[in-house]
């Protein structure tokens, strides 16, 4: 098998764990806020969307390609939305300010870690 194929299998194979660890913390912060001269100021979405650019920019210095990194944001976004798409009263995410940034923001983010990641991929 060539070696850049089997390359991106494993990038794609680390990218699930990596992804599922970035849905399920990353919903747990999302909701996180502090109360500030009686404003609800929510950190938690920035923090959620911070992890994932981190997590997102360790697999593509690791394997030094964008496919992980891409792969890791699609699978993050796919399970955050099954995490959302429970029924009433199940739903762990909201269709509030917290649950969209959190959600959109996934899609941002990878766009941002795939630009930002150009860099480890250039050939030397």
């Amino acid at each position: 098998m060539n070696k850049r194929v089997t390359g991106a299998f494993r990038g794609i194979a680390a990218a699930l764990p990596v992804a599922l660890f970035a849905a399920l913390a990353g919903t747990a912060l999302h909701r996180q806020s502090v109360q500030l001269a009686g404003v609800e100021i929510f950190w938690g979405p920035a923090a959620a969307l911070l992890l994932l650019a981190g997590l997102e920019l360790l697999l593509a210095g690791r394997y030094r390609s964008l496919i992980p990194t891409a792969a890791a944001g699609v699978f993050c976004y796919v399970l955050v939305g099954l995490l959302g798409a429970a029924g009433p009263g199940k739903q762990l995410i909201l269709a509030d300010v917290p649950g969209n940034v959190w959600v959109y923001g996934i899609a941002g983010v990878t766009l941002v870690m795939m630009l930002a990641c150009q860099v480890f991929t250039r050939p030397r």
